[in-house]
């Protein structure tokens, strides 16, 4: 009986022994830090501006108010006249000072010919005449999806390559910024105000965080 117990006492033991080995096992591994790797994917297409504003300013002189307003009044025929005669509707016309806007290749075109206005005596404002037209492109939303995608998949294939010269694989995603849409003038000109370039470029750089697996 003495011996039965020592037996049975002896497995109890080994049975503790061999649990807590188990047990510290597993907190070795637990404690091992995770592999990832942090990668960007760019995607960028070219684009033209899709609207355009060009406000036009002028002023008018005279040694009276009537004169001076009958001044701004020619001023204001011959602007209608020079938009018109390139194709300008009066419902792209609004006058608050007149402003045009929409019709961007037409437009461009007709801020190029402003000095047939200043043969026709217009007199332009000083804040004006060097404004000139500003191109903005508005399709952002058409554009979102693809560009989301093949930036994704661009940093999927960079976070790839890392791992196969590092002996893993790419796992799944810790974490993902798909970054900001930005619009870009399509040449970037010292000094130069992006707005005056029709020609744009939309960018985005997506920043992914993914597991590596042993």
């Amino acid at each position: 009986m003495k011996i039965v117990g020592v037996v049975a006492a002896l497995c109890v033991a080994a049975g503790i022994a061999l649990a807590g080995w188990f047990v510290g096992t597993s907190l070795v591994e637990s404690r091992q830090p995770l592999r990832t790797v942090t990668v960007k994917g760019l995607s960028e297409r070219s684009v033209e501006a899709n609207l355009g504003f060009w406000p036009i300013r002028f002023v008018a002189t005279g040694a009276t108010l009537e004169s001076a307003r009958t001044s701004l009044e020619n001023s204001e025929g011959a602007v209608r006249a020079f938009l018109a005669d390139r194709g300008f509707s009066e419902e792209e016309i609004q006058v608050q000072n007149v402003l045009v806007e929409d019709r961007v290749g037409d437009l461009a075109e007709a801020s190029r010919s402003v000095a047939d206005l200043l043969r026709q005596g217009v007199v332009f404002s000083s804040d004006a005449y060097s404004a000139g037209a500003s191109f903005v492109f508005t399709g952002i939303n058409d554009l979102k999806s693809e560009m989301l995608t093949e930036a994704t998949q661009r940093a999927k294939e960079t976070a790839e390559q890392f791992a196969t010269e590092s002996g893993a694989r790419v796992g799944d995603i810790q974490t993902a910024n798909q970054g900001v849409f930005e619009i870009l003038p399509a040449v970037e000109i010292p000094n130069d105000r992006p707005e005056k370039q029709i020609d744009k470029k939309v960018r985005v750089v997506t920043t992914i965080t993914y597991f590596l697996i042993d």
